[in-house]
């Protein structure tokens, strides 16, 4: 049963975080030493969004459009609600609604004991919420597999979906989604295109289209006997980052400061760093419309140079009124 793997969890997590650094490791670029050359920032905050972003297949990047609603399981009250609060105060500093309960839950963050065993059976009895049948709204078979053996500390998953801008209805087909009668094709004269989304085309270019991708849903498993010497502060963040983006789990992050590494060097970073938050807000601050997965990269990329750019130059200089 899937409840006999949810058991009564408190995290007793360190409030700081215990250092382990490798005298031998190259140094992580921060974000901060970059702001001053203008070239090497905008190379390397593309590199930083190539490494962590994780489109579906063929769309774009996706996001929240509105709001968040986060729901937390199997932790004590105070955790719980230090996690929830934590998501939802960091999707607002990006615009975002942070929906309070009661609310049905479009972040859902559960704690167990055995997050492989967890997600097998979570997705055994649910698996129309991990895929749920639209074209290019996951990340397909391979990945759920990896999401269910995974051994890593916290696993996410998330659900993303094209949606006219015009009528915020799915651009893609959903499993017993009908727009007409809902009779059989021989019936009452419905057509078979009733089954299918109706969309009207606005207008036609290479660069842009009138679609946008939607995150919504994401699950977050957290296994508590493998998180180690994190504090509640780093999960929250870590947590925040990877539910409010499209975030590979398999991303090679060593060479940047990023709260992603924090599994891999849990005293490098307290919490988000520069990179982290500069790249969600070029990612809610971009243009939703384009169209392709490179523009996007570049668009946010761009997003990020030219705000931290911006925050330099407008720093006050030492001695000045």
């Amino acid at each position: 049963m899937l409840a006999t793997l949810i058991v009564a969890a408190t995290l007793a997590l360190p409030q700081e975080p215990v250092a382990r650094t490798d005298p031998g490791a190259a140094p992580v670029v921060r974000l901060e030493d970059v702001v001053v050359d203008a070239q090497r920032l905008e190379d390397a905050a593309e590199a930083f969004v190539d490494a962590v972003a994780a489109p579906v297949g063929r769309r774009g990047l996706a996001r929240w459009h509105e709001g968040v609603c986060v729901g937390v399981a199997n932790l004590d009250g105070d955790t719980a609600q230090y996690i929830a609060d934590r998501v939802s105060d960091v999707a607002r500093e990006l615009g975002l609604r942070g929906h309070e309960p009661p609310c049905h839950p479009s972040i859902l963050i559960v704690a167990t004991t055995d997050g492989a065993a967890f997600a097998e059976e979570f997705i055994a009895m649910r698996p129309v919420l991990f895929r749920p049948g639209g074209a290019d709204m996951n990340q397909g078979p391979a990945a759920l597999e990896r999401f269910r053996t995974s051994d890593r500390a916290v696993r996410w998953w998330s659900v993303s979906q094209p949606t006219d801008v015009d009528t915020g209805q799915s651009a893609v087909r959903m499993a017993g989604q009908c727009s007409g009668t809902c009779t059989p094709p021989a019936g009452n004269g419905t057509s078979v295109y009733d089954f299918a989304p109706n969309t009207a085309v606005r207008s036609v270019s290479r660069l842009s289209a009138q679609y946008r991708q939607d995150l919504k849903r994401t699950f977050v498993i957290v296994d508590v006997d493998r998180i180690g010497d994190v504090t509640l502060q780093q999960l929250g963040d870590y947590i925040a980052m990877v539910s409010l983006a499209q975030i590979d789990p398999d991303a090679d992050t060593a060479r940047f400061e990023t709260i992603l590494n924090l599994f891999d060097e849990p005293g490098a970073v307290q919490g988000l760093t520069g990179w982290d938050r500069a790249y969600l807000e070029g990612l809610y601050e971009s243009e939703w419309y384009r169209v392709s997965q490179n523009s996007q990269v570049r668009a946010i990329s761009t997003t990020i140079s030219n705000e931290y750019r911006g925050a330099r130059l407008a720093e006050p200089v030492d001695g000045a009124e």
